[in-house]
């Protein structure tokens, strides 16, 4: 082959596709019209979805909503399809634990299940604004983008998970035992979100004026 110049034809590695924005009726994008209220912790909310690899060529799918001033990753769910419950459960966890204002945009790509009607009825009933980024433009929620990426490389390694349970299992020690606790972000002063927050909670003495980061 190599005299003849001739090369084997491979195959390209499968990669789900998590956004399908077809048919969607998209949302005002509210990032560039932020008042300086706004600019403070639970006010700003960014959320996405990425595919986990499992062994024997599945997937499963894991979406986070992301504090956009502390980088707290404040509610995430995991499942083996990619459905709008899947946003929905994970953006109740973070209401659950009060880790939203009233008023806050809530803000993603355009996927499908960011525009289903149950995610909007959420949105509706707990007084958010839904905000998405423009049509192709993924630098409009590049810090969810961010996020996943030094997921995938802390965690995973380029490896792949046993099973769904043991996926769970990993992801809820990083998010909750060390990303929002323990690891450290030049962006944040060098502090972990947790940390971060606090301060700006004793800072800020309950004054919700914050500069945004």
């Amino acid at each position: 082959m190599k005299e003849e110049n001739l090369k084997a034809i491979q195959s390209k590695a499968f990669k789900p596709k998590t956004t399908d924005s077809k048919g969607v009726k998209p949302a005002p994008n509210l990032l560039g019209q932020i008042k300086l209220e706004e600019c403070a912790a639970a006010k700003i909310i960014i959320g996405d979805i990425t595919y986990i690899r499992l062994r024997g060529g599945k997937f499963c799918y894991l979406a986070m909503w992301q504090d956009k001033v502390t980088r707290r990753i404040i509610g995430w769910s995991l499942a083996m399809e990619m459905t709008a419950e899947l946003v929905i459960t994970a953006l109740q966890k973070a209401v659950r634990k009060g880790l939203i204002k009233a008023g806050a945009i809530i803000h993603s790509d355009r996927g499908s299940q960011y525009a289903s009607n149950g995610f909007r009825r959420l949105l509706q009933q707990s007084c958010f604004r839904q905000s998405m980024s423009g049509k192709g433009n993924c630098y409009d929620n590049a810090q969810a983008e961010s996020f996943f990426s030094r997921f995938k490389a802390e965690l995973m390694e380029g490896g792949v998970f046993e099973d769904i349970d043991q996926a769970r299992s990993e992801i809820f020690s990083y998010i909750e035992g060390y990303y929002n606790r323990t690891r450290l972000h030049s962006g944040l002063g060098y502090k972990s979100p947790m940390e971060f927050e606090m301060e700006l909670k004793l800072k800020n003495g309950g004054n919700k004026r914050q500069f945004f980061v």
